[in-house]
């Protein structure tokens, strides 16, 4: 009997080991294949998609030097989206274009660093063409996430970034919205 209970233990503990290492695996292999999505993107490429069921394409790339932050930047803001990077607000203005371009993303991930923010760091976006734009933080703000005029496409010319906050929160969502303006260099 106790032998039959040692294999049992040892079978869910390698069990239990095998699915905590499956979500950071499974991030590591998406950004990997993200990377290779963007890299497509610069090449000319329509709406890469990293796998082949994704609902998403880069769109942009976050860098933010200071911090040594690299990210691929998704088209939408849904959960799913969410899950793998920031995401880009649609109905806000289009990466390089004037207006209020609004990114997205989780408070505990792949946004956690904006916490990290100074007013006069500097952003760059690399657009899909190539092309790197350059922005500095003018301010960061906490807001009601009532307050969905910061959304609207004329609402602010530059970069917004917006994520959930406060950062240690333990629920996810919440009332408050931390976000981040940013006007070209």
């Amino acid at each position: 009997m106790s032998r039959w209970l040692i294999v049992a233990l040892l079978l869910s503990g390698l069990g239990l080991l095998g699915h905590g290492l499956y979500i950071p695996a499974k991030a590591l292999l998406a950004q990997h294949l993200l990377q290779d999505a963007w890299q497509r993107t610069l090449q000319g490429g329509v709406r890469e998609r990293p796998w082949g069921w994704a609902d998403t394409w880069p769109v942009a790339r976050l860098r933010q030097p200071r911090l040594g932050i690299d990210q691929v930047v998704l088209a939408g803001t849904s959960g799913r989206v969410l899950a793998f990077g920031p995401g880009h607000l649609r109905s806000s203005a289009g990466p390089g274009l004037p207006g209020n371009v609004v990114l997205s993303g989780h408070r505990d991930t792949h946004f956690r660093w904006l916490a990290e923010l100074r007013d006069g760091d500097e952003l760059n976006l690399q657009l899909a063409d190539g092309r790197n734009l350059r922005y500095t933080v003018l301010r960061r703000a906490v807001h009601h996430r009532r307050d969905t005029h910061l959304l609207h496409p004329q609402a602010f010319a530059g970069l917004r970034l917006i994520t959930c906050y406060p950062f240690d929160a333990v629920a996810p969502g919440g009332a408050e919205r931390y976000v981040v303006d940013a006007v070209m260099l």
